[in-house]
Formats: structure tokens, sequence, C-alpha cells
């Protein structure tokens, strides 16, 4: 709960001294159990099974989520506005549009160079790709070879942000592009 990134099994295991398939197994019966899923209830005579309705049954007000490669506790949903009252208290954390679009443009076609996504753009991406470096979604992932170029990718904090375990599972774009038809006609206009 205080570590500011994912825990990996791995890392667990060596903090807990127990092999990586125990904590594997007791993080997967954690998240079934914060989930509702399970009932651990103790050896009770059936007079007090009353006392017991529901108990281990219900979803915890929190849960366990395997992310960006990584286990991390998560408020649940339902429950998103009240600790983002407490949380927030006034901050507006939001992206600009422009930020979002530059940070998909780096999702989609990393490890990118900052001259590609502002050609992508059609605008100068210098001080947004800043905003999102300091922001911590994405970092420099070494350099272009030929051009000497920086080149950048999105962060494992980027992946928890969106909820997702990779890039991979980042939406497709095919179904939101347009159709092939007329193609020929673009391509024909580009040799005049």
């Amino acid at each position: 709960m205080v570590i500011d990134e994912p825990a990996t099994a791995t890392s667990l295991a060596a903090g807990l001294n127990l092999t990586v398939d125990v904590v594997e197994g007791l993080l997967a019966d954690l998240q079934r159990e914060y989930n509702g899923y399970t009932v651990n209830a103790p050896d009770v005579d059936d007079s007090h099974s009353s006392n017991l309705n529901g108990f281990g049954s219900t979803p915890r007000g929190f849960e366990l989520r395997n992310i960006a490669g990584g286990w991390r506790i998560y408020s649940r949903a339902e429950f998103a506005d009240v600790v983002g009252g407490f949380v927030l208290e006034g901050q507006t954390a939001r992206l600009t549009q422009a930020a979002l679009e530059t940070l998909a443009v780096i999702a989609y076609r990393q490890p990118v160079s900052r001259a590609r996504v502002s050609a992508i753009r059609g605008v100068n991406v210098d001080s947004v790709v800043r905003t999102l470096t300091q922001r911590g979604l994405i970092e420099d992932a070494g350099t272009d070879p030929e051009s000497g170029a920086i080149l950048y990718r999105t962060t494992s904090y980027f992946l928890e942000r969106m909820g997702i375990g990779s890039v991979e599972e980042l939406p497709q774009l095919s179904p939101h592009l347009p159709g092939l038809e007329g193609i020929e006609e673009f391509y024909d206009a580009g040799t005049m």
C-alpha cells in the first residue's frame, strides 16, 4: 500500500522469504477474497450463523489488481467519488487535449522521436513532451541510431493509470480508421 509502483510477485517473494509460486497463489487468494468470492468464516455452531450473514460474501472497498507487471491495491470503482473527494480536494490533474493526443501517438508508435510525433500531429510538441515526462507518463527510450534523436516510450505508470498490463492491450485503431475505398486516388494525387 505504501510503495509508489506495482509490486511484482518476485519482489514480494523476496521480501517475504517465500517462493514466487506461493506468493502468486496468495495474491490470487487475496484478490478473490477482496472481490467477495471466498468465505473464510471461523468454525461456529449454527446458533451463531445469523451473526455471519454476508461474512466474506460482499466485495471490500478496495481491490487487488495485477497491473503493469505487478500487483497493487486500488479503491473499488464504486467508491471512486468518495475516495477522490479525500485525495483530490480541489486538485485537477487532467491532461490537455494536446497532451492526450501526443500521449496517444507515443503509446501507439513507441519508441518514437519527438520530431516524428510533431510530424504526425502537425504541431510542435516540445512542451507537451516535457509535461508528459514530468508527470511520469513517458520516458527516454534511447536514441535513434540513424538520426541520434531521443526516442520516447510510455512508462509502467502510464500502464497503471490506463489499467492495462501492456501496450498490446490498447484498443485497436483499425475500426476507427476510414475505409480503403478511394485510396488509389490518394496515391495518384501524390504523383502529379
